[in-house]
């Protein structure tokens, strides 16, 4: 018998998610991915790990306000509702206009690697939000680097020339 589109593992085996079909398709079918990390708790966690690095980073810190509580919460209801939880982020904030929202600041490939190494040293040692410390799935994990990658990279607005120069 064949396996379904996507699996949750039990009994001691890691969860897993099968994607199959377009991406999109698959983080909002039944298991979600939400579901399959443990819910808001494995946002909030991926999230506080990555603030974590960005408040003592000298690149990135200036770009964020003095308390970073908002700005946590904030990333983590979009994680949450982007990989298939409740639109509780849409219903607070209205569409999330990511380039709209970072667009003062100037962001280039400097501040968008510093960005991703954070959130990559995030989700490496990221596990499940169940209590039992199994790591997430290897497709999950990379489908999730898959987003931040290419979102990271759609932020860059900045080339770092000084004006005048070549870019």
């Amino acid at each position: 018998m064949s396996e379904p589109d996507n699996v949750v593992g039990d009994g001691g085996q890691p969860a897993r998610v099968i994607l199959r079909g377009p991406l999109r398709e698959s983080m909002k079918a039944p298991p979600t991915v939400f579901e399959a990390v443990g819910g808001r708790a494995f946002f909030d966690d991926l999230v506080d790990r990555f603030y974590d690095a960005v408040e003592r980073d000298p690149l990135l810190r200036p770009m964020y306000p003095r308390d970073l509580q908002e700005s946590r919460a904030r990333l983590a209801g979009f994680l949450a509702q982007y990989w298939g939880g409740p639109p509780h982020y849409s219903e607070e904030r209205g569409h999330p206009r990511l380039r709209m929202r970072h667009m003062h600041f100037a962001i280039g490939r400097a501040e968008r690697d510093a960005w991703m190494a954070h959130m990559t040293a995030s989700l490496d040692v990221a596990t499940l939000a169940d209590g039992t410390g199994r790591p997430l799935s290897a497709e999950v994990r990379a489908a999730m680097f898959d987003h931040f990658d290419n979102a990271a990279t759609h932020l860059i607005n900045h080339t770092g020339a000084t004006p005048g120069q070549d870019c």
